[in-house]
């Protein structure tokens, strides 16, 4: 692992989610920075295992070093995306925070009984929801050290 202050690449990280808005929100925030990042998003499941796989449209895509995921969204849900990285020995060190809209109990746990390290409840309030991308960037990109492969 390596001290983010000392990387030679930007993190990369991988939204996935179905909201447009909320992608343009995470890049704007992602975007000011300290820290470099590169903000790839897809949105839905189908796409972030494509991603994670290089497959398809996704050759030539990077490992990302952190997934945000999105629980609700049509196709292949974020219950899946989850279960599919935590049981995949090439994926599953990749830190997925989930950052969804649902606040049901039965939904954290199931997160976390499927190895999310972490579950957020994306707020819909934009200033709060600009915080929360904030927290993420502080905590995740700075506080933590990342497996870097």
């Amino acid at each position: 692992m390596v001290n983010h202050l000392d990387m030679d690449r930007p993190i990369e990280i991988l939204m996935v989610d179905d909201s447009p808005g909320d992608i343009r929100l995470a890049k704007e925030a992602f975007s000011e920075s300290r820290i470099p990042n590169k903000l790839h998003a897809v949105e839905n499941g189908i796409e972030a295992i494509a991603f994670l796989r290089k497959e398809g449209d996704y050759v030539d895509a990077v490992r990302p070093d952190l997934i945000l995921l999105d629980l609700n969204m049509p196709g292949k849900n974020g219950r899946h995306v989850l279960m599919e990285v935590k049981s995949d020995d090439s994926l599953r060190q990749i830190p997925i925070v989930v950052l969804t809209i649902s606040n049901q109990e039965s939904d954290i746990i199931n997160a976390y009984d499927l190895h999310a390290n972490c579950y957020i409840t994306k707020p819909i309030d934009l200033n709060t929801f600009l915080a929360v991308i904030k927290a993420i960037e502080d905590f995740w990109l700075t506080v933590i050290k990342l497996p870097r492969r």
